[in-house]
């Protein structure tokens, strides 16, 4: 009886990243989205995150894409963050084979939350502009509805006002949720045994 063979681990392959991401692949619209904008946008200052000592850090632009990333894909912990920059072919083509550790992502977010907060707010913007985001068209099957124009169903500035206020604390609650995450994440680390 035959089966379907593997590929043998220790066969020399010739292939590029760019070879595994399809076209129509979202971290390609993540890449260009980040490449085309303006540290001075989000209030980052390029020569601001330089150090004296020690091994060089990572761009801005290197740390906003993987946490749209992680936006788009429900990653919210830093070690989560680290271990998709290992395995994910995504992330790898997305950050070019940079691993940033989670200590760096983490602080990243603590350094720059009103810059991630603004990130987030010009991506959604963006799609809604490119018309890559729905909310017009509702399908109903077998439903009866009655249309009713409720005080809920029509807008004025100051709904629109309350909702991108609304907006803002879900974006906090989102920040202090992956800084628990990253918290929770240290204190199970530091309970560990340590093996010798």
């Amino acid at each position: 009886m035959h089966f379907i063979e593997g590929t043998n681990r220790d066969q020399l392959q010739f292939q590029c990243l760019n070879d595994n991401i399809s076209a129509d692949d979202p971290v390609r619209l993540i890449d260009g989205f980040v490449d085309h904008l303006s540290l001075s946008q989000l209030d980052i200052a390029a020569g601001a995150v330089l150090k004296a000592q020690g091994r060089p850090p990572f761009h801005p632009s290197v740390l906003l894409k993987l946490y749209l990333y992680g936006y788009l894909n429900r990653i919210r912990s830093s070690r989560k963050l680290e271990k998709e920059c290992y395995r994910n072919l995504e992330v790898r083509w997305l950050l070019k084979e940079r691993t940033p550790n989670y200590h760096t992502i983490a602080d990243f977010r603590k350094d720059y939350s009103t810059a991630l907060k603004q990130l987030f707010k010009l991506f959604v913007m963006f799609l809604h502009e490119q018309k890559l985001l729905g909310g017009e068209l509702i399908a109903v099957d077998s439903t009866k509805l009655r249309a009713q124009n409720s005080k809920k169903n029509n807008y004025n500035q100051n709904k629109i006002d309350r909702h991108l206020a609304y907006i803002d604390t879900q974006t906090e609650a989102y920040l202090k949720e992956l800084e628990a995450m990253d918290n929770h994440e240290q204190q199970q680390q530091q309970q560990l045994p340590i093996q010798k």
